[in-house]
């Protein structure tokens, strides 16, 4: 049976103590700091928020010793990233329009059996938007791996093979925020899905983003000026049904309610949870039970209590 926690941030409001405590694990714990990128080995605070049974598998690390190692599997890395970010940009642009025409009819007045087959239709725009480019997010990945063979090349195999031979030897796996590209791409590289599958795992802020089916984006106050919500990658689908919203208080105009609306819609049937310090979930099996206090976004864009089974 699958156990997954997703927590709000665990900077000023540690609660993954308690998870572990409810779990009962008493052993050791992967962490994945990657998402920290130069920082990673920092984790003082984690260990000891962790009982000082952390065993860090050094993602970022052990990516760039791969790296340093094999120059062509640099290369072709650094080609991958290059094509997404394109893609990325490609994506961007469609959004764009499209996005403004939907936050347009979901604000607009007027009657409801006129304006809402105009909304939905927009908002089935969007979401085959969404769907097309996951689609060419996977090629891209699938590519690299049909051409460059990363699990048959000696410095990845090693490295693999020592995190799968750590997480062999661990109770749980905790995966910690950060820069969530940098995050889910160690992670991917290392294959450490794989080693995750049979043991707890705990996720809070960019670490519960990439457990989900997809990455998905988001910041309504960039200093930029009001940002779109965007599919990121494709995600490692180990907390699915879910999207997974970190600081969302923060980062959302929750009290936006066209706006909130139009971000629920475009990404239904999955759950958007709202995870704000102190918020936790858990996946029992198929099943997600929610801590009181915790919200999701509801249809109407209103933030509502996460119903036990909201996935």
């Amino acid at each position: 049976m699958r156990r997954v926690v997703v927590l709000g941030p665990q900077r000023h409001v540690i609660t993954v103590t308690e998870e572990l405590n409810l779990l009962g694990i008493s052993g050791r714990i992967a962490t994945i700091t990657a998402g920290w990128q130069e920082r990673e080995s920092e984790d003082d605070e984690l260990s000891a928020a962790l009982g000082n049974r952390a065993v860090n598998l050094r993602l970022h690390a052990r990516t760039d010793d791969v790296f340093a190692q094999d120059r062509q599997l640099f290369a072709a890395h650094r080609h991958r990233q290059d094509n997404l970010r394109q893609l990325q940009d490609i994506y961007r642009m469609r959004l764009d329009h499209l996005m403004a025409a939907a936050s347009v009819l979901m604000s607009r007045q007027g009657p409801a059996a006129l304006l809402e087959p105009e909304r939905q239709d927009t908002i089935e725009q969007l979401q085959a938007l969404d769907a097309h480019h996951l689609r060419r997010i996977r090629d891209v990945h699938d590519a690299f791996e049909a051409q460059e063979l990363p699990g048959e090349r000696r410095a990845l195999a090693q490295h693999r093979a020592e995190v799968q031979g750590i997480l062999a030897e661990c109770e749980a796996v905790a995966v910690a925020g950060g820069h969530v590209s940098t995050l889910i791409g160690r992670m991917r590289l290392m294959d450490v899905a794989a080693g995750m599958l049979d043991k707890p795992i705990l996720a809070w802020s960019a670490g519960a983003m990439v457990l989900t089916d997809r990455v998905v984006a988001f910041h309504d106050r960039p200093p930029e000026g009001a940002g779109n919500p965007e599919v990121l990658d494709v995600g490692l689908g180990l907390a699915p049904g879910i999207i997974a919203l970190p600081h969302a208080t923060a980062r959302l105009k929750l009290d936006d309610a066209p706006r909130m609306a139009l971000f629920s819609r475009r990404f239904f049937p999955a759950d958007c949870i709202c995870l704000d310090p102190g918020d936790r979930g858990r996946l029992d099996g198929r099943t997600w039970h929610f801590v009181a206090g915790t919200r999701r976004l509801s249809r109407d864009g209103v933030p509502v209590a996460a119903s036990p089974e909201a996935a």
